[in-house]
């Protein structure tokens, strides 16, 4: 199976390549336009010169069987683009594009010429948080807090919230039937942010405060006198009387505790039983992150 991996920055070297360069009949492709960084990365994970490129279609030259996006956001639309149209299994880091008409036409691309379309949303897979979906949930809280990172709305949403949005809904034991928004904004620059999400039985508040002192991820979902905390995707925690602590093995690698060896590898399971991945879940995560923006925009205008 042939491989292409777009974009060698933090993330596609701290958590995607140490896990697709251990795959056996995966051969894979690295693309950046900075030959520099192609070197350096191509030497670490020991790729050949021949499956190195410094332009996509130089990449899309070598009848890819599937790809992996991890450029910057504003270059997702072009390169999934060009990767659907060529029909390449494509999982794209979230999100699928900073503007929803964007994400949309994306999205119908890939159905309309049959090509799986992924996004990268590993929470659903992390098993903390996996776990977190078989225990009672009338009340889910989710917090995802920074240190010294107020940012403009629509990219801080798109970004890094969308990530609590999407939690929120995997979450969820129902419809959603109302959507509140509140957020702080200074000087054009996102403080905090809530988002309540409510439907019969049920309550998930998806909380982000980019001057909170603490860059930390912080799960709650409580139901029937019980509840389940989750800190920083690894020690869980469950509350019924005396507290039991879970923590992550000291041998578990951060991209499984994180869900992204998962859903890498869900991925390309899927990829060779032939089975077409649909992104319209993962849309709807989209529509709702845009629905934030406009509500942001519309208290702050």
């Amino acid at each position: 199976m042939k491989v292409g991996c777009i974009g060698l920055g933090d993330i596609a070297q701290k958590a995607y390549l140490p896990v697709l360069t251990t795959q056996a009949g995966v051969e894979l492709h690295l693309q950046t336009r900075t030959p520099a960084t192609l070197s350096r990365v191509a030497d670490q994970f020991h790729v050949p010169a021949a499956q190195r490129h410094t332009d996509l279609d130089a990449l899309l030259a070598q009848d890819l069987d599937a790809a992996f996006v991890h450029a910057p956001t504003a270059a997702h639309p072009e390169i999934v683009t060009r990767l659907l149209e060529a029909g390449v299994a494509t999982y794209v880091d979230k999100p699928l594009a900073y503007e929803l008409a964007d994400s949309e036409r994306l999205v119908a691309l890939a159905e309309e010429r049959g090509v799986s379309l992924a996004v990268g949303f590993n929470r659903r897979h992390a098993p903390g948080y996996a776990q977190c979906a078989e225990h009672p949930r009338e009340l889910i809280l989710l917090q995802k807090n920074r240190v010294g990172l107020p940012e403009e709305p629509r990219s801080m949403i798109l970004d890094d919230f969308i990530h609590v949005v999407d939690t929120l809904r995997f979450l969820v034991p129902g419809e959603i039937d109302d959507v509140t928004v509140r957020a702080r904004v200074e000087g054009g620059l996102l403080h905090h942010l809530v988002l309540q999400l409510a439907g019969d039985g049920f309550t998930a508040l998806g909380v982000m405060n980019r001057l909170s002192g603490s860059t930390e991820e912080i799960l709650e979902v409580s139901g029937q006198d019980t509840k389940r905390q989750v800190v920083n995707l690894a020690d869980v925690i469950d509350h019924k009387g005396q507290p039991t602590v879970r923590r992550r093995g000291d041998w578990v690698p951060v991209a499984r505790q994180r869900g992204i060896e998962q859903v890498v590898l869900a991925f390309l399971d899927a990829v060779r039983a032939g089975k077409v991945l649909d992104a319209r879940d993962a849309l709807a995560t989209h529509e709702l992150c845009e629905r934030i923006v406009g509500e942001v925009q519309r208290r702050t205008a």
